[in-house]
């Protein structure tokens, strides 16, 4: 089956049970046991339940892997991840991994003696020479948020099993219809699913998927022992949004294409980061090992002042946190994804106090293209920081 009929027929189109068209939402949190020689195959929704299982197995069909997990939100699902590592580990880390991330380790996991060092995953040899005897993993975002460089995935699973090193990618900004990290050699699959996976801004969900059965197991021993599982409404929603993934991402992608083409060209920019233009370092690879360049772009106005008044001036995109839904956001990474990064490290990455990250959602491109218009050109008469400034360490 292709992508568009997995999501819809890929595991089951209705419920066995009933007939029903959609999962039920099987709001219980515990399962009559009839016979307890024989016990059912749900007793308490913290270790298993109908409508989370039918997401899981969902999520599983689509990234091509054995095992799906469903959690609470992204981070619990990335935290629950992590936790497979013990005392005494290292594991090499992306380096403009998302803030969360990147607060967890070095916040949380740290207090665990579990050793992380950030690398550029783009280079091959500064991954290699970051390996010690101590390494048991390395994880990726691809492309990174918010500057969306792309790491060769085949390369770094090569690298790694040399190694005998768990890879974990996080595949939020494409999702398995643009990227399947576990058919590229990935041993696990992350996604915060509230964004594109769910889609309209209404539930905050986090997913995971791996490779194979053994993995699988611990990672249940984990989410189980933890607790950090996805409710039954939750779920119910998330499988909702899953239905038009390939609709709406079809849409979301040429639009972000055009916006970035555009801004490309404006004199009020100073930099376009996104995988689809031809000049994009990235471009090459994107295109070998994805299917698309997603829905997700970046843009450099070279200063604090000139975003704010960016912000101040829009009318269609709304100024959030998130991405990855039907309208359009906008979003500044210096407070709100990456506030968590200190601002040398931020700036050292890329996300420099101009930076605005923009997630086309599923408005007229035109329109989306003449609102930005007539914000940029508000800010003719403001200032650009100096090149050095705006830039270093990029």
């Amino acid at each position: 089956m292709k992508f568009a009929t997995k999501l819809l027929h890929g595991t089951s189109c209705f419920d066995p049970a009933t007939g029903a068209a959609s999962t039920p939402i099987y709001q219980a949190s515990t399962f009559h046991q009839a016979d307890l020689d024989r016990p059912g195959a749900f007793d308490y929704s913290r270790s298993g339940n109908p409508t989370r299982q039918a997401l899981e197995d969902a999520i599983a069909v689509l990234e091509g892997g054995e095992r799906g997990f469903a959690f609470a939100s992204g981070m619990a699902a990335i935290s629950s991840v992590f936790m497979l590592f013990s005392a005494g580990d290292h594991i090499v880390v992306a380096e403009d991994v998302y803030g969360g991330t990147y607060r967890f380790l070095t916040k949380v996991l740290s207090r665990m003696n579990i050793d992380v060092t950030f690398v550029d995953t783009t280079s091959l040899a500064e991954v290699e020479k970051a390996i010690t005897p101590c390494t048991r993993g390395i994880y990726l975002e691809t492309p990174s948020n918010p500057t969306l460089k792309v790491t060769d995935i085949a390369a770094i699973c090569r690298l790694a099993r040399s190694n005998n090193l768990l890879v974990i990618v996080d595949n939020t900004f494409l999702t398995p219809y643009y990227q399947r990290p576990l058919e590229l050699g990935a041993d696990i699959v992350i996604h915060s699913a509230t964004k594109f996976i769910g889609g309209h801004s209404d539930v905050v969900a986090g997913l995971a998927v791996t490779r194979d059965k053994e993995l699988g197991e611990q990672l249940y021993f984990i989410q189980n022992g933890m607790g950090a599982v996805l409710g039954a409404q939750d779920s119910w929603l998330v499988m909702r949004g899953l239905k038009s993934l390939k609709a709406r991402l079809d849409v979301s992608t040429r639009t972000a294409d055009k916006i970035a083409r555009w801004l490309a060209g404006h004199p009020e920019v100073k930099k376009v980061y996104y995988t689809g233009l031809e000049q994009h370092p990235g471009h090459l690879l994107q295109a070998r090992q994805a299917s698309g360049h997603g829905a997700v772009l970046s843009f450099d106005v070279g200063s604090r002042e000139r975003a704010k008044a960016l912000f101040d001036r829009v009318t269609l995109p709304i100024v959030a946190v998130s991405l990855g839904a039907v309208e359009t956001i906008l979003s500044y990474p210096a407070t709100m994804s990456h506030a968590a990064m200190p601002k040398e490290e931020r700036v050292c990455r890329g996300i420099t106090d101009g930076l605005i990250r923009l997630s086309a959602g599923l408005e007229d491109a035109d329109d989306l293209i003449h609102d930005l218009e007539q914000a940029l050109n508000s800010l003719e008469n403001l200032s650009f920081e100096s090149k050095e400034e705006a830039y270093s360490g990029t």
